[in-house]
C-alpha cells in the first residue's frame, strides 16, 4: 500500500499510524523549490515543508496557488530524507506538509518525537 492510501485508511478511521508513518518514509515525495529552496508555508508558529505524492497533486496545489501556468521546479526526496536531514537543518520547529491542496487526501507530519529526531522535537 502506498502513502495516500494509508492517508486515506488513517482518515478513514481504518489506518494504523507506525504503518502510515513508515510509508511517509519510504515515500519519493516531490518538494517544490522556490529561488532554489524548498518551499514551505507557516502555520501555528511551526514552518511546513510541502511535499507532493505525484506530479498531479503538485499540480494542484500550483492550481489552488493561482500559479498553475508556470512550470514548478521540485526536487524529488524520501520522506525520511525530509524528516531527518531536511527538518534538522530549518530554523525553528518544522514539520512535512504532504498534499496540502487534497483537503482530506492531506496529512501533516508535525515536529515530533517519533516523526523527526529528537533533538529537533517539539516537546510542548
Amino acid at each position: 500500500m502506498g502513502l495516500t492510501e494509508e492517508i486515506s485508511d488513517l482518515r478513514g478511521g481504518s489506518g494504523h499510524p507506525p504503518r502510515l508513518l513508515g510509508e511517509f518514509r519510504r515515500a519519493l515525495l516531490l518538494a517544490p523549490l522556490t529561488d532554489g529552496a524548498l518551499m514551505s508555508g507557516e502555520q501555528g508558529g511551526v514552518r511546513w515543508i510541502y511535499a507532493f505524492t505525484d506530479e498531479a497533486a503538485l499540480a494542484r496545489f500550483a492550481l489552488a496557488r493561482g500559479a498553475g501556468d508556470r512550470e514548478w521546479e521540485y526536487l524529488a526526496v524520501l520522506g525520511a530524507r525530509l524528516a531527518d536531514t531536511v527538518v534538522p537543518g530549518a530554523e525553528g520547529p518544522t514539520g512535512i506538509a504532504v498534499n496540502v491542496a487534497d483537503g482530506e487526501g492531506a496529512m501533516l507530519f508535525p515536529p515530533v518525537v517519533g516523526i523527526v529526531p529528537d533533538a529537533v522535537a517539539v516537546t510542548a
